[in-house]
Order: structure tokens, then sequence, then C-alpha cells
């Protein structure tokens, strides 16, 4: 059985933090007891003077779990910026071994973690260091988000090459709708990035207007997980499958 997964995107605001949610809350559904982390977080609100990671937040909020918001998320930064240039602006050194240290902290005390990245993949998240980096050192395979639009089969296809260039272990891809227009690719687009893309796609996620809203709704949120994402597949992947 895996350890957890990493969640990671062709893009930023592609969904990582709606499908890692949604992840979540379909495993719990199944009694696997889930962790949840945001290593680094950027564009962050401040409430006096403190910063509030809402990914992170939102992650430890919908799974209900009681740890440290420091473990689920060490490094917090306000500009809305990739995480190593928004730290290189505040002055501050990201030590990928404290991120290390955190994340063991969390898998001793759950079952599985769901581990959400920063952007896309290769994104600066230290000096002279991008997120694959940091990938390696958790040593979790990756599921990798992709919008639905034109354009994605190559934002896709680049991700995955990458990946498979540097050796880490993809388990598969999701799309998801982040924009409510139509486009004519989005037909055509899970059939050429499942083709091309050598790993397997689990599924598309629908456009969700009020996200918000299903940030309290655990149930919708699974259903739609469920109905949406070949859960049977992608657990077998994960070494989860028969619970």
């Amino acid at each position: 059985m895996a350890e957890g997964v990493f969640i990671t995107g062709t893009d930023t605001e592609v969904g990582k933090t709606l499908i890692a949610a949604g992840l979540v809350v379909a495993l719990q559904d199944l009694g696997i007891d889930v962790g949840v982390m945001k290593p680094l977080e950027s564009g962050a609100l401040f409430f006096e003077s403190a910063p509030i990671p809402r990914d992170a937040f939102y992650l430890r909020e919908i799974a209900g779990v009681q740890d440290d918001l420091g473990l689920v998320n060490p490094y917090c930064f306000q500009a809305p910026l990739a995480p190593g240039v928004a730290a290189e602006q505040e002055g501050v050194e990201v030590d990928l071994q404290r991120i290390k240290e955190a994340y063991e902290e969390l898998k001793g005390r759950h079952q599985f973690m769901v581990v959400e990245g920063a952007g896309g993949l290769l994104v600066p998240i230290a000096k002279g260091t991008l997120l694959p980096e940091l990938i390696k050192l958790l040593d979790l395979p990756l599921l990798v988000v992709a919008r639905s639009f034109l354009g994605t089969i190559n934002h896709a296809l680049l991700t995955l090459s990458y990946c498979q260039r540097e050796g880490l272990e993809v388990i598969g891809t999701v799309i998801n709708k982040s924009n409510p227009d139509a486009d004519p690719a989005e037909e055509s687009n899970p059939q050429y990035i499942t083709h091309f893309g050598t790993v397997p796609l689990w599924g598309s996620f629908p456009y969700l207007r009020d996200y918000a809203g299903v940030k309290g709704n655990r149930d919708f949120l699974t259903q739609l997980f469920t109905q949406h994402i070949d859960m049977e597949g992608l657990l077998q992947r994960l070494g989860l499958s028969g619970r």
C-alpha cells in the first residue's frame, strides 16, 4: 500500500485543492484514516498580521483532522507568486528537511496522506529548487490534475514526459473543468491524453460553480467524486483496493 499521494497540476488554478479534497473524503468514506498536507502556499490572506493558508486550512477542515496547521502547512507566503519567489521576497529560506519532518510526523498519525503541491510541476519552491525535488524527498507517487480546455493535451503530455524523464512515479491523471465556458476540445482531450500519456486517466471532474458551498458538504463532494472518478482503478493503483 502506498503511504500517500502527491497531487500536482499542469498549471496553477487547475483545481488541485478540489481534487485533493474529493480524494480525501472518498477515501475516508471507505474507512481509511487520511491526513492532509499543503507544504507550501502563497497568495495567503492576513488576519491580525498572521497569514491564513486557505487551501491548507480547507483541506484540514474537510478532512476533519486536528493536526497543527504548522504541520499541515509549514510555509505560507502573502505574495501571489511561486512559493520560491515569494519566499525570496519575504526573506524566508525554505528548508525542505523541515517539510520532510512535518510530513513524517503526519504520516505517523494517519494511515494515508494526501499532499497537495503548489502551482504546476516545475514551480520554484526554494532558491535553486523546483517542486520535483520535494516530491522525490517525500517519495510519493503523483496524481496529475489537468484542465479540460484547449491546450491541456500539450500541458499534460509535457508534465508526464518530465515525470518519466526524472523517474517520478505517476499513478494517473484527472481532468478538472475549472471554467464554466464550453470548449469543443473537452470531448476529445481525454482520449488523446490517455493515448499519448501512457498513464491512466481516472476521470473528468465537472465544473462546480458554488465552490464555497461544496467545501461544507462532504457527502455531496464524496458522491460527486466517486461518480466521476474511477475509484476502483485508482484504489488498485494505490494499493488500497479491497477496502
